[in-house]
């Protein structure tokens, strides 16, 4: 193999390594969630609350909501997902700075 064909192996490995961890994360998200609201549930329904109280009681969904703000933004990473300071972004502004530079010299011609 040589060199390119190298680094784009490289690449692609590390982006498996990156969705497997992400799929890892989001498993785990699941699981400890559904694992946490149960207990919640159950805990508040043996201190008399009814089921439907106990459900949407907010310190079942607090670590959903929290947790998940963390995986939204795991997901951006590992799908190459940034709306703000993309690859578009950095060229355009390349782009702009270099035509900015050019007038600049021509001012001076």
């Amino acid at each position: 193999m040589d060199y390119d064909e190298d680094k784009k192996l490289e690449r692609a490995k590390k982006q498996v390594a990156e969705l497997k961890g992400f799929y890892i994360h989001l498993a785990v998200y699941i699981a400890v969630n559904l694992f946490i609201t149960t207990t919640k549930i159950i805990e508040n329904m043996g201190k008399g609350e009814s089921f439907v109280e106990a459900f949407w009681d907010f310190g079942s969904f607090a670590v959903w909501l929290f947790w998940g703000i963390g995986l939204f933004f795991h997901g951006l990473k590992v799908f190459s997902y940034s709306p703000f300071f993309n690859k578009e972004w950095e060229e355009r502004q390349i782009r702009k700075h270099m035509d900015k530079e050019k007038q600049e010299s021509e001012k001076y011609r």
